[in-house]
């Protein structure tokens, strides 16, 4: 039996899947990946723990494997925007890795607006001049860290998102790649050249040798050795964790669209092979690059979903686990007027506001703790419309069906809420593990298994969720949701 692995390198787990030559899953493995938040604002992980956990993921899915497997490659998918800084020499870190949702270069950010520079990065990257990408959490390790400006002078460092990183170690020092999805995730890819940017570089006083190469989405790069397992593996495909997952809900036409629901929910459209900027607040990313050809996708990023849940069970304690908030939320007949917007790390898409901060509104005497519940689950939803009313905007055409994935699309209750509120039916894949999934079919289409069509065939829902409430009722919620959010913008000082 041959299989492909794809890894799926998220922000708090790393989970590993074999797919057959028929595309079905003969095996899995994962492990959990703490985080670290040293100072108000501030996410870091360990450069270790990442090894660690993606090796013992990877471990854990290959004792799982049919005694007769033989792995003809793997594809990689990373948790995206987190950067990490090394000694090429000695192979250890300078610096904890900063994540994506760090805020600690807000204030870079609003300087470099207010210099007028926030043009030129749209222009040039389809992104916007915020702490959620990659170039000013480079540009603060150069500048804050003295032994990354000690190596960087002497041409010792190195520095990539975690897919260059887990490249590097797990191929003996051989490859330092990231590939054009991720690229276009710092803020220093040129979207139509797919190469570094010269003025970016300069303008986040980066210098192009600390940086890796850049890789197709497939095609076999090189070689890793994975835990226990004696031979060389081929790397064959490569990607961001949601370009990946648009890539495994088979979303292989314009104006297809997907949501990830995890910490964050992220939410793509397939836009093409024209880099289309967006006039309403969403990014314009690469989907993939397959035989040569660039594919771009209109991106919504909304930090705090699945993570809001998580408060109600660590920081309120008004849960015990995240998988009553589905019963909890049905006690109650609505959410009694109280809504929560989530925005724990500030509002990405389409607000783009690091200040804005949750907020619990409408609360009375009569408020349960069932309403909070409840409101927190609907205001996951909304955002999501946010996001995809946006993306209508900017396409021109309206949402037909969003297909979905992740933990929190078991939620029966988010999911028709998330129907009700969009106004469109709502489908949930077979697998809720699409980005290793997408990782895995990348690489199969590297290594010439199977054909974009026979991705497209392979997509199956698992659940459909159909809208019932009135249109009336939809855009009354929806009016008092936008609300609230002008009320939680602008709040951290």
């Amino acid at each position: 039996m041959d299989v492909v692995l794809g890894i799926d390198h998220g922000t708090t787990r790393t989970k590993v899947l074999a797919l057959d030559r028929r595309l079905r899953i003969v095996a899995e493995g994962a492990a959990e990946l703490p985080q670290h938040f040293p100072r108000p604002g501030w996410v870091e992980q360990s450069p270790q723990d990442i090894l660690e956990t993606t090796r013992a993921a990877i471990a854990r899915c290959l004792a799982a494997l049919p005694a007769e497997a033989s792995i003809a490659g793997l594809g990689l998918a990373n948790q995206g925007e987190t950067v990490l800084a090394w000694d090429r020499e000695t192979g250890q870190p300078v610096y904890p890795a900063i994540v994506w949702q760090d805020r600690r270069t807000a204030d870079r950010c609003a300087e470099l607006a207010a210099a007028g520079h926030d043009r030129l990065v749209h222009e040039r990257t389809g992104l916007y001049l915020d702490p959620y990408f990659s170039a000013t959490k480079v540009w603060w390790i150069l500048t804050h860290v003295p032994d990354a400006q000690r190596l960087a002078r002497v041409g010792r460092l190195l520095v990539g998102t975690t897919d260059a990183w887990i490249l590097w170690n797990l191929s003996g020092r051989r490859l330092f790649l990231t590939d054009t999805t991720t690229a276009s995730r710092t803020a220093l890819l040129n979207l139509r050249t797919l190469t570094w940017d010269r003025d970016l570089l300069d303008l986040f006083e980066i210098p192009r040798a600390v940086l890796p190469d850049i890789a197709a989405s497939t095609g076999i790069v090189g070689a890793v050795e994975l835990p226990g397992w004696p031979e060389l593996v081929p790397v064959a495909g490569l990607a961001v964790d949601q370009q990946a997952a648009l890539f495994s809900h088979a979303c292989l036409e314009p104006g297809m669209v997907k949501a990830t629901y995890g910490t964050g929910t992220f939410v793509l459209m397939q836009i093409g092979p024209e880099p289309r900027l967006s006039q309403r607040g969403l990014v314009t990313t690469v989907a993939w690059t397959l035989d040569g050809q660039a594919s771009y996708a209109l991106d919504g990023g909304i930090y705090t979903t699945g993570a809001a849940v998580q408060w109600l069970v660590e920081g309120l304690r008004i849960l015990e686990r995240p998988e009553q908030s589905a019963e909890v939320a049905r006690s109650v007949p609505d959410s009694d007027d109280v809504y929560v917007v989530p925005a724990f790390s500030g509002l990405a898409a389409p607000y783009w506001d690091p200040r804005a901060r949750g907020l619990i509104i409408g609360l009375t005497r009569g408020t349960s703790w069932a309403h909070v519940v409840r409101a927190t689950l609907e205001g996951i939803a909304y955002r999501v419309r946010d996001v995809v009313e946006a993306m209508e905007a900017d396409a021109g055409a309206p949402l037909q069906v969003l297909r979905v994935d992740g933990g929190p699309t078991r939620n029966s209750f988010l999911m028709q809420f998330q129907a009700d509120v969009l106004g469109v039916p709502v489908e949930v894949a077979e697998t809720t593990e699409a980005t290793a999934r997408g990782a895995a079919l990348l690489a199969g289409l590297g290594l010439g298994w199977w054909t974009t069509g026979d991705v497209g065939a392979s997509w199956r829902p698992a659940a459909r969720y159909e809208p019932a409430m009135s249109e009336d009722e939809r855009e009354r919620r929806y009016a008092r949701w936008r609300r609230a959010v002008e009320r939680a913008r602008d709040w951290a000082e």
